[in-house]
């Protein structure tokens, strides 16, 4: 379907779409990993834990790298959050909190992450100076 939209709605060449979305797909996670950290941060605030910047980091990059991995089924970003919460010492059992909501927002984490990978399309054909196809 994203192939699809993204060369039949933007306009972005077939060879660059076939491309940029599958490997986007695998790899374009940002909307993961931008809940992981911020969830993670929630968790923090919500134990009373005070997290200095290297723990910050830590989240970030363990967010970033866990999202990367993540396979793209529904869910998937409780798995990946305990990485997260384990990797700065940060108590597990708050994925319980998380989990009425998680559906929900795992829909929009999905809309962000094919956004992306649309956009990133745009922008490869643009970078390559490759012209639109005409309509």
């Amino acid at each position: 379907v994203t192939l699809r939209c993204t060369e039949q709605h933007l306009h972005v060449r077939k060879d660059i779409a076939n491309f940029v979305v599958p490997l986007g797909a695998t790899v374009n996670m940002d909307g993961t990993a931008l809940y992981e950290a911020a969830a993670a941060l929630f968790v923090a605030r919500l134990a009373g834990i005070e997290l200095d910047l290297a723990s910050q980091m830590i989240i970030f990059f363990v967010a970033m790298l866990g999202a990367i991995g993540a396979p793209g089924i529904p869910s998937v970003g409780m798995l990946s959050m305990v990485l997260v919460l384990e990797s700065v010492g940060l108590p597990t059992a708050a994925i319980a909190i998380l989990l009425p909501i998680d559906r929900i927002l795992d829909t929009t984490r999905t809309a962000v992450n094919v956004e992306g990978d649309m956009v990133g399309a745009l922008i490869v054909q643009k970078l390559a100076g490759r012209p639109t196809p005409p309509n």
